[in-house]
């Protein structure tokens, strides 16, 4: 998979990721929690699917489902950083 397709993937699951946070702080998530378990079922089997090819993405992706807010946080950084580079 391409550097961009890895991107934009890593980035909606770390979306639906803060999602289902979200549901779950405001103590909704057993009311989509099937939905959810659905959701995470399809998206190891995609990891696990890509970790013959791409073993660091998949372990992008569970990582990124697992905590959402530091994959976020990280992304975040990392974009600050370059826009701060020298030369700018």
């Amino acid at each position: 998979m391409n550097e961009e397709a890895s991107a934009a993937l890593l980035a909606l699951v770390e979306k639906v990721g803060l999602l289902r946070r979200d549901l779950q702080q405001k103590q909704d998530l057993a009311r989509y929690e099937a939905r959810v378990q659905r959701i995470e079922q399809k998206l190891l089997a995609l990891a696990d699917a890509l970790a013959a090819d791409d073993p660091a993405l998949a372990d992008a992706l569970r990582g990124t489902w697992k905590l959402p807010a530091r994959s976020l946080a990280f992304r975040n950084a990392a974009h600050r950083k370059k826009d701060a580079a020298p030369g700018d």
